[in-house]
């Protein structure tokens, strides 16, 4: 390094980091993976009375937006809430059928959940209540073992349990602060998962379509569909042609509204609208009596409770507490992400530890009153956001509604045919087949639409969780890949610059520089892939070697900057290539290694041969540029010693002839 320094060379030294106490690490690295948001940083500073008041508004954001709410607000809020309640009603219905509950459950559902999440929600666009695909998964998990035609009270006593173990997991990754697990769940995955289930979903409601009976309970193609041929004889030309009718109505409503977003009350109507005409026209024609089945009487009044029927015990324990924990997932998955995006659009922060213990509290209490598995809705959320809901009041006003039709017009979905509430469910799910999103994946990460697609065919030809466990075991073996086999490269010079990029990246602009072998890891290195990294960095030592047949390589430098952590099983890969390029008269340098690498590689190194100062650099130029004056002078010392052999024998030859001369 002093040879630079004479020729007038800038070269800065690798300064190691400052001294940190284990608890000090500990205390970053805890605060890093749980608190990456620092939530407590708004209480610095702070009177007492203003951290109470914060702390508060924290846990109950309606106290933060509360007391400037106004009268103006409240008209926006008032038009939305009224807009979503026309769809959740007909919805919730239609989604308590999906998940084999009976419909009264769906509009408890679409009560008590909206209210808690006004109090305890961050988001001001979401509007909650049941949704399709968890409605789907808890329905076809239950199936498995229970039958809810045959044994209806143990179905809906385990719908309720596992609503309650969701609502505990979910509250549970929010209060530990664990939301960083949902992510596992990655956008390939989610958008096969969809699809596959959206188009399930509608092949399920064929039974409805069609007014067939007897109907197979899997959620699978093959035996829908064989279900549905084998049936032909049960086929209702009455029911079939209502509900063609009927779901024309309502996709022609959803295309109005994707066409012109201002028109958005057509397709937020449009299905209470076909609840109202179809209960009419079975109504004034009997067609209940001319093969169109209809939901039949519901029970008047409001929530009963429901805390008795939680089953803790007994054999179907271990179900309850898997479809609580899956549907759990897929509901906060579904929840946050379109919390996170109606906020994006108005430019305010969703927090998502917040969401889940709001998600959370609501389904456990939801599950002690009659209410299965919610969270927040796109449709809903897309409609209350489109009506210029303002606040969480717009999911109050949706409540009282809800409350209104429960206490008063239960009487009035008697003759509501089961035939418009398939139709809607297919309508609703159709949005979840997201074609272009499935085109962007192929192109820009075929591994990813790999994935997709085998979420996609999972859950069509095998069952929805299993499809769903099938992407998720798919991504989590692409992060293994990439943990087990991570970027390396070998790195050429920008003539004319101190600039270092891949040979392979950068083929016309780099060369590679004599005397060097400079290799970037781009990764953590740890115990999973140590081992390859050995093997790599010496495979193309070897490869060297075996293009020259004396290799020019003197130096090995590896640049380090993209090294975020290493574990102790990481620190030896770099004492065993110290060895192994020693043995080949060849020398190890290391580049910018981060503050924590550097630390433990020091510590490590008890020989003091690994973090030599002339062998760390801060950039691979500066490396480069005094390890090359190193070996010009080197080379101009072994030139300046022959020199001066040969003067010496050549002033010895001299001498030899003088005395055989003068003999």
């Amino acid at each position: 390094m002093h040879h630079c320094m004479e020729m007038g060379m800038d070269v800065h030294k690798v300064v190691p980091p400052p001294y940190r106490s284990t608890f000090q690490k500990l205390k970053t690295k805890f605060k890093e993976t749980f608190f990456p948001d620092d939530p407590l940083h708004q209480f610095k500073g702070q009177t007492s009375k203003k951290k109470w008041i914060l702390g508060a508004q924290y846990v109950f954001p309606i106290l933060e937006w509360g007391p400037n709410y106004s009268f103006k607000l409240f008209k926006s809020d008032i038009v939305s809430g009224l807009t979503i309640a026309s769809l959740a009603i007909p919805q919730g219905i239609s989604y308590a059928k999906l998940a084999n509950l009976p419909a009264i459950v769906g509009l408890y559902s679409s009560f008590v959940p909206p209210l808690l999440y006004a109090i305890l929600g961050s988001s001001r666009d979401l509007a909650v209540g049941p949704v399709s695909i968890a409605s789907l998964i808890m329905g076809s998990m239950l199936m498995q073992e229970v039958s809810p035609s045959k044994e209806p009270v143990l179905f809906l006593q385990l719908a309720f349990t596992s609503t309650f173990f969701a609502g505990i997991f979910q509250a549970s990754l929010g209060f530990l602060r664990l939301g960083f697990i949902i992510d596992f769940l990655s956008k390939a995955t989610l958008i096969g998962f969809m699809a596959g289930a959206a188009v399930i979903v509608s092949l399920q409601q064929l039974k409805s379509l069609l007014g067939i009976k007897d109907f197979t309970k899997k959620m699978a193609l093959i035996p829908v569909l064989t279900s549905v041929f084998q049936e032909r004889r049960e086929w209702s030309w009455q029911t079939i042609l209502m509900g063609c009718c009927f779901l024309a109505l309502l996709l022609l409503s959803r295309h109005i509204s994707m066409k012109k977003p201002k028109l958005f009350w057509v397709s937020a109507g449009a299905p209470l609208v076909s609840v109202i005409l179809s209960t009419l026209i079975v109504f004034a024609f009997k067609a209940n009596s001319h093969g169109i089945s209809v939901i039949g009487e519901l029970p008047k009044g409001l929530n009963p409770p429901s805390w008795n029927m939680l089953q803790f015990k007994g054999s179907h324990l271990v179900l309850a507490i898997k479809t609580g924990i899956t549907t759990g997932v897929i509901a906060l998955t579904e929840g946050i992400a379109v919390g996170r995006t109606f906020a994006a659009i108005k430019d305010y922060r969703v927090d998502g530890n917040k969401e889940m213990i709001a998600i959370g509290l609501m389904n456990i209490v939801g599950s002690s009153t009659s209410c299965y598995i919610t969270t927040g809705s796109f449709s809903r959320s897309a409609v209350n956001h489109n009506a210029g809901a303002k606040t969480a009041v717009s999911n109050i006003v949706m409540s009282v509604a809800v409350m209104v039709t429960l206490l008063f017009l239960m009487p009035l979905f008697q003759y509501t045919p089961n035939v418009i509430l398939g139709a809607i469910i297919v309508t609703a799910v159709a949005g979840l087949i997201d074609i272009p999103a499935a085109y962007h994946i192929w192109k820009v990460d075929k591994y990813d639409f790999i994935v997709l697609v085998c979420a996609f065919l999972g859950v069509i030809f095998i069952s929805v969780q299993e499809g769903l466990a099938i992407a998720v075991g798919i991504s989590v073996f692409k992060i293994l890949l990439q943990v087990t086999r991570p970027r390396t490269v070998v790195l050429g010079n920008i003539p004319g610059t101190d600039i270092f990029r891949d040979l392979q990246h950068y083929k016309e602009s780099t060369v590679s520089v004599p005397g060097f072998l400079i290799i970037s890891i781009e990764a953590a290195i740890n115990f999973a892939n140590t081992t390859y990294l050995n093997e790599r960095i010496l495979r193309w030592i070897e490869e060297e070697d075996e293009g020259e047949k004396h290799s020019s390589v003197r130096y090995v430098i590896i640049d380090m900057t993209a090294v975020s952590t290493i574990d102790t099983t990481g620190i030896t890969l770099f004492g065993d290539l110290r060895k192994a390029i020693t043995k080949r008269g060849l020398e190890l340098v290391l580049v910018n290694p981060l503050a924590e690498v550097m630390e433990k590689l020091q510590k490590a190194d008890e020989s003091n041969e690994l973090m030599r100062p002339d062998t760390l650099y801060l950039t691979v130029g500066e490396a480069v540029a005094s390890l090359s004056m190193s070996m010009k002078n080197q080379a101009s010392n072994i030139y300046n010693e022959e020199m001066q052999k040969q003067q010496q024998q050549q002033e010895e030859k001299p001498n030899v002839i003088d005395s055989s001369q003068s003999e």
